[in-house]
């Protein structure tokens, strides 16, 4: 399965920048092992559900640190028996551009 998810804290200090806290989840993400992609506004996992979604979880308490309120958005494409598809889609996407 991928998982796309955002998470930010809300709530805590002066600064409207959550920075900081989006470091410390995408550093859970990163020391998980599993496939992963961090753009602009999400960060994208691949792996099997309880493993997804307990780094999830971990990476949503690492942001959360500190903070009274945190929000966390999350996309699931749950798709039983395909792997790699953390680059096969954009592959796939990559290759109909080719064509036109």
């Amino acid at each position: 399965m991928l998982v796309a998810f955002s998470v930010a804290p809300s709530g805590a200090g002066d600064s409207d920048s959550v920075s900081e806290a989006v470091a410390a989840a995408v550093k859970v993400v990163r020391e998980s092992g599993l496939p992963h992609e961090t753009t602009s506004m999400f960060t994208t996992i691949e792996g099997e559900w309880d493993e997804v979604m307990d780094v999830v979880k971990r990476a949503t308490e690492a942001a959360s640190a500190g903070a009274p309120r945190t929000s966390l958005v999350l996309k699931a494409d749950i798709r039983p028996g395909h792997t790699g598809q953390l680059s096969a889609k954009v592959r796939r996407v990559e290759e109909h551009l080719r064509e036109q």
